[in-house]
């Protein structure tokens, strides 16, 4: 199994209606893309300054399933249409788990 970890950092302009939209986006993709085993998005609690806005995890059954994933129609929608105006960083890893 492969688990994809994003840590998704907002532009100081992204307005609250946008960051909800990025967050139903992530939501969303796990009814359209079967390749999603699981899926959690949560935003950041607000308890220490400099974090992250959202914590997005995926898991996968093997690699080609995240490589499948990656080109996804309804996920690059989601990067060129909520994402890319607010995004001011981007942190990824893929694991291998047991």
């Amino acid at each position: 199994m492969i688990r994809h970890v994003l840590l998704l950092r907002w532009t100081a302009e992204a307005t609250t209606a946008q960051r909800e939209a990025a967050l139903r986006g992530f939501h969303e993709l796990s009814d359209s893309v079967p390749q999603i085993r699981s899926l959690a998005a949560r935003p950041d609690a607000g308890l220490a300054e400099g974090n992250a806005d959202l914590l997005v995890t995926m898991d996968f059954a093997d690699a080609d399933a995240w490589r499948a994933y990656q080109e996804h129609p309804a996920h690059r929608a989601l990067i060129e249409t909520v994402l890319r105006p607010i995004l001011a960083r981007r942190d990824a890893v893929q694991v291998a788990l047991p």
